[in-house]
């Protein structure tokens, strides 16, 4: 039997590992709180295991935490960690504590294929998915390093809340993440409710009834763009996945989801999305259709991009569209972004086998969309089939 990591498991695959061994299933169960709860990596501190369990485990098992190649802290009080997880890629981690809760921001893959035009992650290209085991060991390390550093008592937990908005499309590495939100929301474990587990989607419609189905979070999407034809320059996943089908895909999740809204953020992006009258097509968008509430987020700029953000009195106008219009919506609160570690910023080192700097140097520059934009995307609507096609 080749030696395994056991952070790879959830507590069914745990459970089956163990059954391999001629164990019974309430020794998986002890193993999982061991490894979790208590943050063990050496069996032999695991006392209440069997002698001869603990014997066995060590020849065909292991406890692989990700190497951390360095950490940083914000004036804020925000720490960004880079971890290493071979072959020259590394991914980014972000702890970001507050008054009532402390959150983890986690990346699901090594870079990022989709390509969102305001996202550093993007253009550093793509490398590959994580196993479920690094996604899992970002928060083993967080929690049981930050325990001891904050000096918590037994118990006392240091990650209430995790964000699925690192580095990587969470959707597009369903077979890893679905065992690892297992990990997250299981009591014997770090016991998270699914109101405090967020997975945030740049759109792959297929994946969130998926979601729906397996494993039902709280839902995050990343629209930035009111109308097909400037969120198809924003997002590029929008040219396959369209907006009215992301919609409809969001109101099915409801159906079954922790809470009674959807979160989508909204980007702000100078001279680009971030006008009065595009607020009042999200009006007109979402109104009638899928309760949700917007977040609109400070763009954190960076030189690849061609970006600028918006001006907060700008912003300020935007929100107050859609709030007179009795739509829920926040200004987020940049956090990190000293250590580059706010929204868009996560970029850690990713070996790109997807040729993104090629690609982006053909990319035309950004138009700027306005109203009737979206009247002429509808006029267009035969190509876009054709380009879907």
């Amino acid at each position: 039997m080749n030696v395994v990591n056991l952070l790879e498991f959830d507590l069914d695959g745990l459970t089956a590992f163990c059954e391999q061994l001629g164990e019974k299933r309430f020794r998986s169960t002890q193993l999982f709180r061991w490894i979790h709860q208590k943050g063990a990596s050496d069996f032999a501190q695991m006392s209440d295991l069997a002698k001869s369990l603990r014997e066995k485990l060590a020849g065909v098992a292991t406890l692989r935490p990700l190497a951390v190649a360095s950490e940083q802290a914000s004036s804020d009080g925000t720490i960004k960690w880079l971890f290493d997880v071979g072959g020259g890629d590394a991914v980014e981690t972000v702890f970001i504590p507050e008054d009532d809760r402390g959150t983890l921001c986690i990346s699901a893959q090594a870079g990022c294929a989709v390509g969102c035009r305001f996202c550093s992650t993007g253009h550093q290209g793509f490398s590959r998915n994580l196993s479920s085991g690094e996604i899992v060991a970002q928060l083993w390390y967080a929690e049981h390093h930050l325990r001891r550093r904050l000096k918590l008592a037994d118990g006392e937990r240091a990650i209430t809340n995790v964000v699925m908005m690192g580095m990587g499309e969470p959707l597009q590495n369903y077979a890893a993440l679905l065992p690892a939100l297992r990990v997250m929301l299981d009591d014997h474990a770090y016991g998270l409710s699914r109101r405090r587990v967020t997975v945030s989607t740049s759109g792959v419609v297929p994946m969130i009834d998926r979601l729906r189905d397996d494993c039902p979070v709280a839902l995050a999407v990343s629209l930035h763009a009111p109308n097909d034809a400037l969120r198809d320059d924003l997002v590029p996943l929008n040219r396959k996945y369209p907006i009215a089908e992301l919609l409809a895909a969001c109101k099915r999740y409801l159906d079954k989801a922790p809470r009674d809204f959807i979160t989508f953020e909204y980007c702000m992006l100078d001279g680009v999305n971030d006008t009065p009258e595009l607020a009042q097509q999200l009006v007109e968008l979402v109104r009638d259709t899928v309760s949700c509430k917007f977040n609109l987020i400070p763009f954190n700029p960076f030189p690849e991009s061609g970006l600028k953000r918006s001006p907060r009195d700008r912003v300020t106008a935007f929100a107050h569209v859609l709030q007179d219009a009795g739509v829920v919506t926040t200004v987020r609160k940049t956090r990190g972004d000293d250590i580059d570690a706010a929204c868009g910023q996560l970029a850690g080192e990713v070996q790109d086998r997807t040729r993104v700097k090629q690609r982006l140097s053909t990319r035309a520059p950004i138009r700027i969309h306005r109203a009737e934009d979206a009247r002429h995307s509808e006029d267009a609507a035969p190509s876009r089939q054709e380009t879907n096609a």
